[in-house]
């Protein structure tokens, strides 16, 4: 009885004593911390993402001022300029470019706003552009983030690519035009999910020569809208242009190739290609936003 009493302390001896060094142990600050900080730095280690896009032969144009615009150097810290930062940022989440725009200033040419980029391929000069015979290609990576919706119901549009033509100084003296501006050859827009390619055909397909750079020789044709259907997902556009042809592509699966006698007269101008948010309407409270995960150009 007595050698079992003894057996019976000396267990609980035991249990007491293992159930104290357990709670030392959860105790003692290295481990609680070292835990903590560990559960801490699991819930912080988001991955950001920075856009890879150069924008030293980039310009852009704001829906403020007269209106504004901004190129390089200083589009190059677009993240820390006051005045770019509300229409265009990084989303660092999913590692793109934003270009916001809604309805306020435009330039001389135009009705609407835009957040765009605009192609310069000497940095801060706007003379040296190129032909379709020099070709030239763009390819960019891009979604719609978010856009506001007319009184139909319907989603407002938005150009989100450009092919713009240009006229020399020389041209534009020849016919007496105030300025260099020339129509745009290739109009893509986001509408209503889908994708839409528009572009310039001759009213009169016989006209030769000078007669060629007035812009009321031409129009715009019936449009095309590709089948698949983007949404808000992301999505890749590629426009490729030669002597006499150029073809546009979604996501490399589907393709619209325009070599008709329109393209090969349009070879008379120069041009620049264009990116970002030009946003199609005036309504009140209007707003789209862009987002650009890959750009890039090259002649």
């Amino acid at each position: 009885m007595i050698y079992f009493r003894k057996y019976l302390f000396v267990t609980f001896l035991s249990l007491l004593m293992t159930n104290i060094l357990v709670a030392q142990q959860n105790d003692e600050p290295g481990i609680s911390s070292e835990k903590a900080e560990n559960s801490k730095s699991k819930k912080k280690r988001k991955k950001y993402k920075l856009p890879e896009i150069d924008l030293s032969h980039w310009k852009v144009t704001i829906p403020v001022g007269n209106p504004t615009e901004i190129g390089p150097p200083e589009i190059l810290d677009y993240a820390n300029n006051e005045e770019l930062k509300p229409f265009m940022y990084n989303d660092s989440a999913s590692g793109a470019i934003v270009f916001y725009a809604y309805p306020n200033t435009s330039t001389a040419n135009s009705s609407y706003s835009r957040s765009e980029l605009r192609e310069q391929m000497v940095p801060g000069d706007n003379n040296t552009n190129w032909t379709f015979a020099q070709g030239g290609r763009m390819k960019g990576r891009l979604a719609m983030d978010e856009v506001s919706r007319g009184e139909d119901g319907k989603y407002h549009k938005v150009i989100v690519m450009q092919i713009h033509g240009r006229l020399t100084n020389e041209q534009r003296d020849l016919i007496g035009q105030k300025d260099n501006n020339a129509p745009p050859m290739l109009k893509i827009y986001w509408q209503d999910g889908k994708v839409r390619v528009k572009t310039k055909v001759l009213k009169n397909p016989s006209l030769t020569g000078n007669a060629l750079l007035y812009e009321e020789a031409w129009t715009d044709d019936e449009g095309y809208t590709f089948k698949q259907e983007v949404g808000f997902k992301p999505f890749t556009l590629e426009v490729k242009v030669e002597s006499g042809k150029m073809v546009v592509s979604l996501n490399n699966q589907e393709f619209q190739v325009y070599d008709n006698v329109s393209i090969k007269k349009w070879g008379i101008f120069e041009n620049y290609f264009k990116a970002g948010n030009y946003f199609q309407t005036k309504d009140n409270d209007a707003h789209a936003a862009v987002k650009y995960y890959e750009l890039e150009v090259s002649h």
